[in-house]
Parts: structure tokens; C-alpha cells; sequence
């Protein structure tokens, strides 16, 4: 059995330590000749981007007032990192894990620009230039899974290969990432919130694993995205909202009890989701 304090510690250890060691490993160990997917990346961002502004358009006719819009524009496009990285381990080989982690450090910063702002925005208080772009900046350089993934792939460029004793202490350190993350996510739901709720974590959850997936797939085809890339890139569109949205709506004065609704009813349905597209594609 866990209790809070468990699940607290337990959630900084995978987001500080044991999934930055995994990233790092699986990126710095990939082979350097494969490069940076471009239209990959290029695809799942525009993507992003474009369902971030309809989530923007959407907030009116579904009644998100001026406090829920941050919290709810997140709902839309934020991923949930553990719970992707749990199926690309058991769906896909070492290509996938390496194209996902990609897609971790290309996005994050994306997401993080877009969130950052919509909050400010919304939040009817008199932020200056400068404060945004520190609290944007700092979001950024703090965040464990970009230095991972940067650090990832300046290694493959140079070094490449891990000595034994390191390989296999990061292999280790990845083996306890999975279950720690999945502990994590599982301690995350509560339900306590839905009352009140329920509507706009609904229209919230539909962009984001209907929406989200549609508009991917449609950009991936247009630039001529296949293989494991796009099997990547339609796990990635179809997960669920990101606990994430948690931490910053709070930081940022935006309503923390929407956010907490939003992650439970898109990682609920997030199970369909991802069902087809695991039917679809793989």
C-alpha cells in the first residue's frame, strides 16, 4: 500500500532522476547517423499549435470563464510523459523510446510558451514582458526531461558509446522508471473534483484525444510522415492531459479544481484513445 508521502517522493524521484536517466541513455546510446526528425517534429508541433488555437477559439461557447482558461487551454494540448513513455517501452523498439524522447525535448518548450502565456493572459493581472519571460525561461531551464534530452543528443553527436559500468547503472535506473511512473499516475487520480466540473473537462478531453489526433494525423500525412515516426507521433496525440497542468495553474492563479477534474476525465478516456490508435496503427 502507498500513502501521499510515498507518492510524493516517489514522483520527484521519476522527474528528477530515474526518467532524465532513461532519456539520457536511450538518446545518448542511439545511433548518431539517424539525426533529428525534422518533419516529425515540425508536424506534432504544428499540430499542437493549431489545437491550441481552437481550444482558444472553444473557450467561449463551452463557458470557460477568464480563471478556468488557463487551466483549461493546458487540458487540450499538455501530455501526460509517464504514461507515454510507459506503452512506447512495451509498444515499440529502442527507435520509438529515441523518437519520443525527441519529441519530449522538441515540444516541452512549445507547450511550456503557450501555457505560460495563455495563463498570463487570462489571468487579468498587470504581468510585465520581462516577468513573462522569466517565468517562461525559468519553466524551461529547470525542467529535467529538456536537460535530459539536450544532453542526450550532444553525447550521440560525440561520445556516443557508454562505458560498461555507466550502461549498465543507467540501465538499472531505467528498469525502475516504469512502475514508479505508472505508482504515480495512479495516486494522481481522484475523483473528488468532477462535481462541477464535468463539462468543461468533457470539451477539454474531446479536443485533446479527438481533436488533437485528427488534426496530428492530417499534419503527419502532409509532410509525408511514416513508419515508427508516426506511430510515435499518433501515441503522443492520442494521451491523456499532463499532471503537470496541476503545478502551473496554481502557480500562475488559475483554477486548480478544473485542472485536477481535467486530468482525471482525459486520462479516463484516454483509454479509447489510445486503444485506437494502437488498432489503427501498430
Amino acid at each position: 500500500m502507498t500513502n501521499d508521502v510515498f507518492l510524493a517522493a516517489s514522483d520527484r524521484l521519476v522527474y528528477f532522476i530515474f526518467f532524465p536517466a532513461m532519456l539520457f541513455w536511450k538518446i545518448g546510446g542511439a545511433d548518431p547517423g539517424a539525426g533529428i526528425p525534422w518533419r516529425l517534429c515540425l508536424a506534432v508541433a504544428g499540430a499542437v499549435v493549431i489545437v491550441y488555437v481552437i481550444s482558444t477559439a472553444a473557450m467561449r461557447p463551452a463557458g470557460i470563464t477568464a480563471f478556468q482558461a488557463g487551466s483549461f487551454s493546458q487540458s487540450c494540448y499538455r501530455f501526460n510523459t509517464y504514461i507515454g513513455v510507459a506503452i512506447v517501452i512495451n509498444a515499440m523498439d529502442e527507435t520509438g523510446v529515441r523518437l519520443f524522447g525527441i519529441l519530449i525535448g522538441f515540444l516541452i518548450p512549445l507547450i511550456n510558451v503557450l501555457a505560460v502565456s495563455t495563463l498570463i493572459w487570462f489571468s487579468g493581472q498587470p504581468i510585465s514582458g520581462r516577468r513573462r519571460l522569466i517565468v517562461t525561461l525559468k519553466a524551461l531551464v529547470s525542467n529535467p526531461l529538456i536537460v535530459a534530452c539536450l544532453t542526450g543528443l550532444l553525447y550521440a553527436q560525440t561520445l556516443n558509446r557508454f562505458p560498461l559500468f555507466i550502461d549498465n547503472t543507467l540501465r538499472l535506473m531505467s528498469l525502475v522508471t516504469l512502475p514508479l511512473a505508472l505508482m504515480s499516475i495512479g495516486g494522481a487520480l481522484t475523483f473528488a473534483n468532477l462535481r462541477g466540473y464535468l463539462k468543461p473537462s468533457l470539451v477539454g478531453a474531446v479536443i485533446k484525444l479527438v481533436a488533437l489526433p485528427v488534426v496530428g494525423y492530417g499534419m503527419l500525412a502532409w509532410l509525408q510522415v511514416a513508419g515508427p515516426a508516426l506511430q510515435t507521433a499518433m501515441l503522443f496525440f492520442a494521451l491523456p492531459t499532463s499532471t503537470a497542468i496541476y503545478v502551473l495553474s496554481s502557480q500562475l492563479g488559475s483554477d486548480t479544481a478544473l485542472a485536477s477534474a481535467a486530468i482525471v476525465v482525459s486520462t479516463v478516456l484516454s483509454f479509447f484513445s489510445l486503444s485506437a490508435v494502437m488498432i489503427l496503427f501498430f
